[in-house]
């Protein structure tokens, strides 16, 4: 059948509001991601969503097709629709916009919440009041229903806080708490570049673009390429990480570049120059001043010494004669750029899309990547401060020339993370949308066979990127040390528990929540602090509340939407 012009108004409805959604999975729960990342300053925000427009558009367009196609056929059978295209077309409409807005409510409240329990209740609202409470899955249904679902909700939790305990104790006990740490860290790291290797093979392998085929390949291969693959990671950190690190942490060569990584091996003979040590320049990574904890510790490297202050303090007069010197916003712009004459000028035209237009639009995009976001978590001038920084002092921080190996892993985490979240939760804009589409294109009720075009995956996923870029800080600055205090060793621990447990979610086809992988593992991660008391359970309760207040929300919203469109009087 031909393209269903009658139903244009509803396509461009589900359009806008897919794009909304997808938007806004990016500003909760893709900044859910990168929240440890750069809340351990491993990554500062602008290189955050640099790394998440490469891997979330890549997870989303290679491998998020699989997911895709359980958010859109398991819940509700298409027989519920009794033939009727146009019927599920506006099922779909409506789950899509009470989804939507439901996600734009909570974070601009800075709440975040479950961006897959949000469609998926949404879902079961319009099902209700098209077919009644038996047109829901409620049961297993293969794996595919709401009770697979839903079992998810303590379940992912649980394994990514087991997954956290576990990687965070072996990098613990087996590296920074010994004696030399820093040696350990380097000797351990070939071993935890393979076990992230791997795990980004199976993801890839597991759940595999279709037109790859790599799902159908034998296990033998599938063992082989796992392995083979991650030992070509291991051996390239051996050969080209190991020895650029070295230089830079243990032999303090500060004339080391980003570029002598790829010298490799000789860097082992490269003699440090003679003032090594004197000019520091690893990150401190430490989120407060030291404490009685920390007295086992050596003194934070990252700390400026007497030369350095009064370097950084030339630095910051040179800065303020040069932003004295400059208009520093927009208004000074107006101020140093009047219109002279009538606006309609050429020359006013000119002066207008420069020096106001173009500001205005560059400052928008880019307020987003920013901002701080460690001020924000740590409520600087608010109430809340004491009580945050009271949970930061019950948590030991180490070396930082130690913490500075685990920067490295955790980004290279972060990016697994990324792409395992633009696979996974791209399905909850992409999955309503595609039956939007293809009951518009073709007229025809939507079943369990319906393909997901590749464009609208890469819609998808850059209204993902989009997301992150310009509002993600509001979800971040209430998580990351606003929950526990966070380290690289820390967050790669996190990172890797989640993106573990979403791999394998993924893998039996059970689309789990993000959002409840990286806290259930961030909690794991935190009680290996020794002390309860190091993690804010206010948080995490609000957190929890959000979840829980989600499906009767969304449900609620979808199901009164289309009861009232589907029996709305007409002539």
């Amino acid at each position: 059948m031909p393209v269903q012009h009658q139903w244009d108004y509803l396509f461009a409805i589900g359009t806008i509001f897919a794009a909304l959604d997808a938007f806004m999975i990016g500003a909760n729960d893709v900044a859910n991601s990168f929240a440890t990342s750069v809340s351990s300053k491993s990554l500062s925000l602008k290189q955050a969503v640099l790394a998440a427009a490469v891997m979330e558009f890549l997870g989303a367009v290679l491998v998020g097709a699989r997911v895709t196609s359980t958010i859109k056929d398991g819940i509700i059978a298409a027989t519920s629709f009794q033939g009727n295209a146009g019927v599920q077309l506006l099922a779909f409409t409506c789950a899509i916009v009470a989804s939507s807005t439901w996600l734009t409510i909570a974070t601009r409240l800075s709440w975040p919440v479950s961006t897959t329990y949000s469609i998926v209740s949404s879902i079961i609202g319009v099902g209700i009041a098209t077919g009644g409470w038996s047109a829901p899955q409620w049961g297993w249904n293969g794996g595919k229903g709401l009770a697979t679902i839903f079992a998810g909700f303590g379940i992912a939790p649980g394994i990514a806080g087991g997954f956290g305990i576990v990687i965070y104790s072996l990098i613990k006990y087996g590296v920074l708490v010994r004696d030399d740490p820093t040696k350990w860290g380097l000797y351990t790291a070939p071993l935890i570049f393979f076990l992230v290797g791997a795990v980004l093979t199976m993801a890839i392998i597991y759940k595999g673009s279709p037109s790859l085929g790599l799902k159908d390949l034998p296990s033998g291969t599938m063992a082989a390429a796992i392995v083979g693959t991650a030992a070509v990671i291991a051996i390239f950190s051996i050969l080209f990480w190991l020895p650029f690190v070295h230089a830079r942490v243990v032999k303090k060569d500060h004339t080391i570049r980003w570029y002598h990584f790829f010298f490799g091996p000789l860097l082992w003979k490269r003699p440090a120059p003679q003032d090594a040590g004197e000019h520091n320049f690893v990150p401190n990574y430490h989120i407060r001043p030291e404490n009685d904890i920390d007295a086992s510790a050596p003194a934070p490297t990252g700390e400026n010494t007497d030369s350095e202050k009064g370097d950084e303090k030339e630095i910051s007069e040179i800065q303020e004669t040069s932003a004295a010197a400059q208009p520093s916003n927009l208004a000074d712009q107006v101020e140093a750029h009047p219109i002279v004459g009538p606006w309609i000028l050429p020359k006013n035209l000119w002066i207008i899309a420069r020096h106001r237009v173009f500001p205005f639009i560059v400052k928008v995009l880019t307020h987003g990547s920013s901002v701080d976001i460690h001020a924000m978590q740590s409520r600087k001038g608010d109430k809340d401060a004491e009580r945050i920084a009271s949970i930061h002092a019950r948590a030991r921080q180490y070396p930082n020339d130690t913490e500075h190996l685990y920067s490295f892993l955790q980004v290279f985490t972060a990016c697994v993370a990324s792409f395992a979240h633009g696979a996974n939760d791209v399905s909850n804009a992409i999955g309503p949308f595609s039956v939007i589409f293809h009951v518009w294109h073709t007229g025809e009720i939507s079943g369990s066979r319906t393909p997901v075009p590749i464009w609208a995956l890469a819609f998808g996923g850059g209204m993902l990127v989009i997301g992150l870029a310009t509002y993600g800080y509001n979800i971040m600055r209430v998580l990351g040390n606003r929950i526990t205090l966070m380290s690289p060793s820390r967050g790669f621990s996190m990172e890797l528990g989640s993106s573990i447990t979403v791999i394998l979610a993924a893998q039996y086809g059970i689309p789990v929540s993000t959002t409840m992988c990286i806290v259930g593992s961030t909690i794991g991660v935190s009680l290996c602090n020794g002390d309860w008391r190091a993690t804010n359970w206010r948080a995490i309760g609000w957190i929890f509340l959000g979840w829980v207040m989600t499906v009767p929300i969304a449900a609620t919203f979808s199901g009164c939407l289309m009861g009232i469109l589907l029996n709305a009087p007409h002539l």
